[in-house]
């Protein structure tokens, strides 16, 4: 079986946009697809993670050009995105949501899919699910204290967070930038994080992540038949700019490894786990 789970091909690409590129994260792939489908008429309304009071996530539901563009960048931290999936529809009146989420939350609305129990007529709302590359995720104390305590910047003060060459990095609003090792973020992870065995957020219609491309520019694996033709609706509308995965660096190498890595640590929990009584979600 591929690490990656089923996919149909993967590229590197960033969108061509210069505004979204600069108020993006990496390539700003999530935001020129939420973007174009809007622009295009093929989504008429995107759930996100915003950003609330003292740099916490909030999960919303946006309709617009400039809304979306607000909210763009990651946020290291939980949001219940799921929550609002039932309100685009019910209340928005949306009839083609676009859904992004980490792994598990990828996992959890394909469930929902399946078995839409207190979910009467959102399946067949729901256009485009994509999916991040994820690791771990922080809950918000946990993320504060990386940010105040360690990095010294306080969470009202916080422009942008960033994951990248082995380090958490924190941009200030006053243009400092602070950064701790990732090995030292391990004790305020989300606990729950350490039995997942998905890093490219298998189950989406499109997942993308940083790793294994270039700065400033995002892989993507394209899964499903409805992500393929989003996809080619984007490289058709010249919403973004691509290269063969292979003949980028670091390339899907580093991805790989990176994956293995998440399956090997969190199957050897899941084990322990199982050995001394402890529930598994699945």
């Amino acid at each position: 079986m591929d690490p990656f789970g089923s996919y149909k091909f993967a590229i590197s690409a960033r969108a061509t946009n210069n505004q979204i590129r600069k108020k993006s994260q990496d390539g700003g792939i999530v935001s020129a697809a939420y973007i174009h489908g809007l622009e295009s008429g093929l989504l008429d309304g995107v759930i996100v993670r915003d950003k609330g009071e003292d740099f916490c996530a909030i999960p919303k539901v946006l309709t617009t050009v400039d809304e979306v563009l607000s909210a763009a960048g990651t946020k290291y931290t939980t949001s219940p995105n799921l929550s609002v999936l039932k309100s685009a529809v019910r209340e928005y009146g949306c009839d083609k949501v676009g859904f992004v989420g980490t792994p598990c939350q990828v996992q959890s609305i394909r469930k929902m899919l399946k078995y839409p129990v207190g979910y009467r007529h959102v399946p067949d709302k729901i256009a485009l699910i994509m999916g991040i590359f994820c690791m771990e995720n922080f809950p918000y104390n946990g993320l504060k204290t990386i940010i105040e305590e360690h990095c010294g910047i306080k969470m009202e003060d916080v422009a942008k967070t960033d994951i990248g060459k082995g380090k958490f990095w924190v941009y200030s609003k006053w243009g400092d930038v602070k950064t701790i090792k990732l090995k030292d973020t391990h004790p305020y992870e989300q606990h729950s994080c350490h039995v997942c065995m998905d890093y490219t957020a298998e189950l989406a219609d499109i997942s993308t992540g940083s790793v294994g491309s270039p700065d400033g520019w995002s892989t993507i694996f394209i899964r499903t038949a409805k992500g393929e033709a989003f996809y080619k609706a984007m490289e058709e509308a010249g919403v973004i700019e691509i290269k063969n995965i292979d003949d980028v660096k670091p390339g899907l190498g580093l991805v790989e490894k990176l994956d293995n890595s998440k399956k090997d640590n969190n199957g050897k929990e899941r084990a322990h786990r199982k050995e001394i009584g402890l529930p598994l979600p699945y």
